[in-house]
Formats: structure tokens, sequence, C-alpha cells
């Protein structure tokens, strides 16, 4: 029997945050169905089939922005409001070698849940970055300001841009 026990009532179930991430994320698979396969179906499928064909890839910036949505929900923060460097480099190869089922009982030993009804959340990766960032205590607005300027700055850098537009 496992040493590890949790109080399942006690974890932070991400997943009721990300259901909309996860939705993109099923989309954004989906294959295009072919005329041939849409002709065998029954009219009752037929208006499904269409739909599905029709519908526009996801794209990366779309996933993204549901990402930060679902961490600025859980925890305020996104992963833009922290520097990587701020990490350890035991901690970058500790985050490399992590795989979903040391993730699964990292998140849950921190009192997050990275399950939803059909498994590992997609971007379970990403959600242990932001949970070893609350444990090192890099979710502060200090950190934050000290991300978004060097995100101006880097767009600034940049050839052709003339200046940043920032919601705050």
């Amino acid at each position: 029997m496992s040493t590890i026990a949790f109080d399942q009532f006690a974890l932070t179930r991400i997943a009721d945050f990300a259901r909309s991430l996860s939705r993109l994320h099923q989309a954004s698979r989906r294959q295009p169905i072919d005329d041939d396969a849409i002709d065998r179906e029954f009219n009752a499928v037929l208006s499904r089939l269409h739909q599905a064909s029709r519908r526009q890839p996801i794209d990366d910036d779309a996933i993204d922005r549901e990402f930060n949505a679902v961490c600025l929900s859980v925890w305020g923060y996104t992963t833009d409001d922290f520097s990587d460097d701020l990490f350890s480099d035991a901690d970058h190869a500790w985050l490399d070698s992590l795989d979903e089922a040391h993730a699964r009982i990292f998140a849950a030993e921190q009192g997050y849940d990275l399950v939803d009804d059909n498994g590992m959340l997609t971007d379970w990766w990403g959600y242990c970055w932001m949970i070893l960032a609350e444990k090192r205590g890099l979710l502060t607005p200090e950190n934050r300001a000290a991300a978004r300027a060097a995100i101006e700055e880097k767009y600034l850098t940049a050839p052709n841009v003339i200046g940043v537009i920032v919601g705050r």
C-alpha cells in the first residue's frame, strides 16, 4: 500500500478551471472529415459531420490565452509573470525529467489535482511550472513587474517596433 495519502477533497482541482482549455486541445486535434464519409452517414449525423469539417484549426495563441486564463484563475499569475532564470539549475533539471506520474504526486503534495474526467490534464507540465513557482515564492508583484519589463524591452528592441501597448 502506498505511503502517500491525500485528502482528495482538500486538493484544488485545476481541471475545474481548465474546461475551455481542454476543449481547445480536443478541437485542435480533430481531423477534417472527407466527403465520402459524409455521404455514408444518416441525415441525423450529417449536420454534425458538416459542422466538424468546417471547424477552423485552433492556433497556439488561443491555447496560450486559455492556459493563461486558467493560471490567472488558480494562482492570479501566469508563466509570463516570472522569469525562468529565477529557478535553480536543479529545478530546471527536475522539471525537464518530470513525467506524468511524478507530476501528479508533486501536484497533490502541494494541494493540486492535475486529473480531469478523461485523465491527466493536457497542460500538466505548465501547471507544474506554476506550482513550483508558487512553492519557491516566485509569484510576487515584483517578479511580475520585472518579467513584464523584460518582455516589453524584448519587443522594443525588435526592428520596426515603435511602442508596446500593455493592458494593466
